[in-house]
């Protein structure tokens, strides 16, 4: 069983969206020819989401990591429909203890996810984190820890 987590950007595109969303199922695809696949997300928009979208499609179990109590109010409203439908899909939750979804909450989640995983898909456009806790963060203590890194930011994405 190969337990792959994921870290990536937000507020992504509708071209960067489908393009990012592709480059994820190529990558997921390549790793449930090996045998059973756990993705780990928070299930946030972006990156999150695609992700867990594409373990569950690809028959994989979906753990997701619920960062703080008041996480999806911090959340797109927009998106609560798909966060709801996600997280009831998920064979397992973990809620962390914090109250505020700060970017404190976000970074315990992602070191939370990193105990578990075997390798880590970072849907990341190599550029620093714009706060504690982002994307370049999250891969910079993967790589520090020995966990395998994957890249995912496919030619023709970008992010504002």
């Amino acid at each position: 069983m190969t337990r792959l987590a994921v870290t990536g950007h937000r507020g992504l595109s509708a071209a960067t969206t489908a393009l990012v969303d592709a480059a994820l199922r190529s990558e997921i695809a390549n790793r449930t020819k090996s045998g059973d696949l756990v993705g780990l997300s928070c299930i946030a928009d972006g990156a999150d989401t695609l992700f867990a979208r594409a373990v569950l499609d690809h028959g994989g179990t979906l753990h997701v990591i619920v960062p703080a109590h008041k996480y999806r109010d911090g959340l797109p409203e927009d998106h609560h429909p798909t966060y709801d439908a996600l997280l009831t899909e998920a064979a397992e939750v973990t809620h962390l203890d914090h109250v505020e979804s700060d970017s404190e909450a976000h970074m315990n989640a992602s070191l939370r996810m990193l105990v578990d995983a075997d390798e880590l898909l970072a849907i990341w456009d190599g550029q620093p984190a714009r706060g504690y806790g982002g994307t370049a963060d999250v891969v910079h203590v993967a790589r520090d820890q020995g966990i395998p890194v994957t890249v995912v930011w496919p030619t023709g994405a970008s992010r504002d």
